[in-house]
């Protein structure tokens, strides 16, 4: 392994490139391949079956594109196959979900802590069991929006009622949750309508899996050793103008090279 060689992040779409802004200005002198699987979109209702063919398909392209070292930028396809991926490929391969779940205990005072999620991460019972290995008493609540991701991958400003669902999803954790997760790298393209309806902590797990991925690189002596800026290429499996109108507009800078991938 090479530390020239890339770093592949993915996601079923658009909500990585919440935890890819972290990484860019973390590990500013690395190789990026991003994927967003945007034409396979939403992960959170699809089958763990279907999550897990989608995952192994986007690593076996990494392994032929020279990654190093692979970052699974979304709670529904870390769920359903972080584990299968850690048993098939010998890179290193960080998940969202165990950096989430450790800020969330960090963040908290009372221990009490809603998850925001897709159905699938919600259904899995994934931050729950991790948090669990941080705080043996931290009382979890999990909540799945099924309307969210597709909002976000559209242009979550152009819809009207976005609001009112975000407000009806914090409306269902009990009042002494101090602590919400934004439980799909999708979420932080929200973030403020989430703070205009919940005035505790918000852990955006981006950050932490941007120092996990950066210890992992140093412990393993990957870290690209280049001087000047690493390039970032983009591929996804569907809409090329829809992503990188959403993309850039969060990123805050100019995609230059963006592939579409045949599903």
């Amino acid at each position: 392994m090479k530390k020239n060689y890339n770093i592949g992040v993915f996601d079923s779409g658009v909500g990585g490139t919440t935890v890819l802004k972290r990484i860019i200005e973390l590990l500013p002198n690395e190789n990026i391949i991003y994927y967003g699987d945007n034409g396979n979109a939403p992960y959170g209702e699809k089958t763990i079956k279907e999550i897990q063919g989608f995952c192994l398909d986007i690593m076996d392209f990494f392994m032929m594109n020279n990654c190093k070292a692979v970052v699974i930028a979304c709670n529904t396809a870390t769920a359903a196959s972080l584990e299968l991926i850690k048993e098939k490929y010998t890179v290193p391969v960080i998940g969202v979900i165990s950096p989430g779940a450790k800020s969330a205990v960090e963040a908290s005072t009372n221990k009490c802590i809603g998850v925001l999620s897709t159905p699938f991460t919600a259904a899995s019972n994934a931050y729950a069991d991790e948090i669990a290995k941080y705080s043996k008493t931290a009382k979890v609540y999990q909540e799945g929006c099924p309307e969210l991701c597709p909002m976000i991958e559209a242009g979550w400003e152009t819809f009207e009622d976005r609001e009112t669902i975000i407000k009806n999803h914090i409306s269902k954790f009990p009042r002494n949750v101090d602590t919400v997760v934004l439980g799909c790298t999708h979420y932080p393209i929200a973030r403020k309508d989430i703070a205009r309806n919940f005035c505790g902590n918000i852990v955006d797990p981006a950050r932490e899996t941007s120092v996990a991925l950066y210890n992992t690189l140093k412990n393993s002596n990957l870290l690209s050793d280049s001087d000047t800026k690493g390039k970032i290429d983009f591929f996804v499996s569907g809409d090329k103008d829809k992503f990188r109108k959403v993309a850039e507009q969060f990123l805050g800078f100019e995609i230059k090279t963006l592939y579409r991938i045949e599903k």
